[in-house]
């Protein structure tokens, strides 16, 4: 008995040394955006569930498991999906197979009523450590999940960036984004125990020589400083800056994955774990382009979401001659015809002397041609409203203050009406309203829109200002203004604000 003993233990052992490491595919998004369609480029969730079926059968077929998570922002940017709150987009990954979801600061672009609304829509978790209640504390949602695969666990901590108190702070209402890096310390260990493989699944962004941290009111953590802070975490799932990372960044043996933006790419991570640690891996990104076949099922309803959302946006509002330039990189840099025509527009339907707008805020470009609802919703998703403030001309002047401290590239990048100046060594100086001199005692009516008047992108002197809500959404104003127009012949691209060296 005990010889027959020796020889099983004996047999386990050299089963052991000889076994396959278990092999775990992990395919990621992030910054969707509203983009359930793809286009005549590429891209489609319906084109991604093809590439994440034909592998699931064949990683799983070898015995190995495949997860699917999204790093956030689903919401805002395309308008048949902005109009019925994104329903359409959880319910589609739901179909997909999504395992997990951490929140993106534009998960909060509407009341959290809708946020409630979408995660009971969405047959997976909503995993957001640090999105906790103010009053009570405690997190919303789940702070992390566990996955079995096989004999393998993976335990997935979910993390918001902290910019939302200053991107989107209107429906945070008695919930707020705790510090991320603390938050991690918390829940960290409790993962590492009952997992094998530990994943942070978060929406920080990753910054680099070429994208640098933006300065803002708030400090934020960013996903550089969570694996430089960390031992432990096998791999970093990360959204926000709409990085197309083709091959994973590695900071303090943590690999760190995104993939870009609007379901252009599929991110792929493959690891092999073996006695409870990772002991090889790969990774990188999958182009989404039109010779992958739509999966028919997620097709048939994106196509029927689509046709409920199109009806009322295919109505025209006007036409151009010329590209109205709201291209992502040129709008959070310098003045375009399409932001000084949004500025514009503002001051048309209310009056005031002078508007505001956040960079951020415009979303898209207007081709030339005939202008549609459906382009002016694609240029300004948010369902801003228009609001009114009394600010002195010493308000006007903190408000440029500020704006000179921002970097090209952030969506605090200020486009003005109806005012002109120069910035000149980080100040504001030769400021104008309306072609006359600024009064620092004087009071003057400024427009911008209810996000940056309640302090978003970090225009927190504009908070408690007297002032009041139009109730015009920035979206119907532009259409009524670009009616008044009639054809756009050519628009003014002139440097309102003008950065001196």
């Amino acid at each position: 008995m005990k010889k027959f003993t020796s020889v099983i233990l004996i047999l386990l052992v050299v089963l052991s040394i000889f076994a396959k490491p278990t092999h775990l595919v992990i395919f990621h998004l992030n910054d969707t955006h509203g983009h359930v369609w793809g286009t005549d480029d590429g891209g489609g969730f319906a084109r991604i569930a093809t590439v994440i079926n034909q592998t699931k059968e064949e990683v799983e077929k070898e015995g190995g498991y495949v997860l699917f998570v999204h790093a956030g922002d689903v919401n805002t940017g395309v308008p048949e999906s902005d109009q019925m709150d994104a329903l359409p987009d959880f319910m589609i990954l739901s179909y997909m197979g999504l395992d997990a979801m951490t929140l993106g600061n534009h998960e909060f672009d509407k009341p959290f009523e809708t946020l409630e609304l979408q995660s009971k829509i969405a047959q997976f978790p909503f995993v957001a450590a640090n999105f906790v209640n103010d009053l009570h504390g405690g997190p919303i949602f789940e702070p992390y999940i566990i996955k079995k695969c096989g004999d393998v666990k993976v335990g997935i901590i979910g993390l918001a960036t902290e910019q939302t108190l200053v991107l989107e702070p209107i429906y945070l209402g008695n919930n707020t984004i705790s510090n991320a890096k603390e938050t991690l310390e918390k829940y960290l260990p409790i993962v590492q125990k009952k997992s094998d493989v530990v994943i942070v699944l978060c929406h920080l962004g990753y910054y680099d020589d070429e994208n640098p941290e933006p300065v803002l009111p708030v400090k934020f953590t960013t996903t550089n400083e969570l694996a430089e802070s960390f031992s432990g975490i096998d791999v970093i799932i990360d959204g926000h800056t709409h990085s197309v990372l083709d091959k994973s960044v590695v900071i303090n043996d943590v690999i760190i994955a995104q993939a870009g933006e609007h379901g252009k790419y599929l991110g792929r991570i493959d690891l092999w774990v073996d006695g409870g640690h990772v002991v090889d891996w790969r990774s990188g990104l999958i182009p989404i382009t039109t010779d992958i076949p739509e999966d028919p099922f997620i097709k048939m309803f994106s196509d029927m979401f689509y046709q409920l959302g199109s009806a009322a946006l295919n109505e025209v509002v006007g036409e151009t001659r010329v590209l109205l330039d709201g291209e992502r990189a040129h709008v959070r840099s310098h003045a375009t015809n399409l932001s000084n025509l949004i500025a514009d527009s503002m001051i048309w339907k209310t009056g005031a002397d002078v508007a505001l707008v956040n960079g951020g805020g415009i979303r898209s470009s207007i081709d030339a041609g005939e202008i549609t609802y459906r382009d002016v919703l694609t240029v300004l998703p948010f369902g801003n409203t228009v609001y009114v403030l009394e600010l002195t001309g010493k308000d006007l002047i903190e408000v440029l203050e500020y704006a000179a401290t921002i970097p090209d590239g952030q969506g605090a990048k200020l486009h003005v009406g109806g005012l002109t100046a120069e910035i000149k060594d980080g100040k504001p100086v030769d400021v104008k309203v309306n072609g006359e001199p600024l009064d620092l005692n004087k009071t003057y009516k400024v427009v911008t829109n209810n996000y940056v008047a309640a302090g978003g992108d970090g225009y927190t002197m504009l908070i408690g200002k007297p002032g009041y809500d139009t109730g015009f959404t920035d979206a119907i104003v532009l259409a009524e203004y670009i009616k008044y127009l009639g054809i756009i012949e050519d628009y003014p691209s002139e440097q309102r604000l003008k950065y001196l060296d």
